[in-house]
């Protein structure tokens, strides 16, 4: 096997497995209730998307925090927490037209 082929076999080998990790799994727990009753909707995921970034680094420190609530109601929480994640972080819309601005 010549160096190139096998150098184009291990870069087709690690995106493989690079996309097989970051596969998504089922989660069991939507739209069962949470521990205190309630399932998040739309609104709550986009609360909780729009304090995703401090959220994050508070459950650095601790464990009993988390991001993204698993008792949910699905696709609209989901849809809710990733408006807020864009939200929160500038959205695309804006960091492009800060980028033109700064090239005139």
């Amino acid at each position: 096997m010549t160096s190139r082929a096998l150098r184009t076999t291990l870069v087709v080998g690690a995106l493989l497995l690079v996309l097989t990790a970051c596969a998504p799994a089922a989660n069991e727990l939507v739209g069962t209730p949470a521990p205190d009753g309630g399932v998040p909707g739309f609104w709550l995921g986009l609360w909780q998307g729009a304090i995703a970034p401090i959220t994050f680094v508070i459950s650095l420190f601790n464990h009993n925090v988390g991001v993204y609530s698993v008792h949910n109601s699905g696709g609209w929480y989901n849809f809710g927490f990733l408006l807020g994640v864009s939200i929160a972080l500038g959205g695309s819309a804006g960091g492009g037209a800060a980028g033109r601005r700064r090239r005139r």
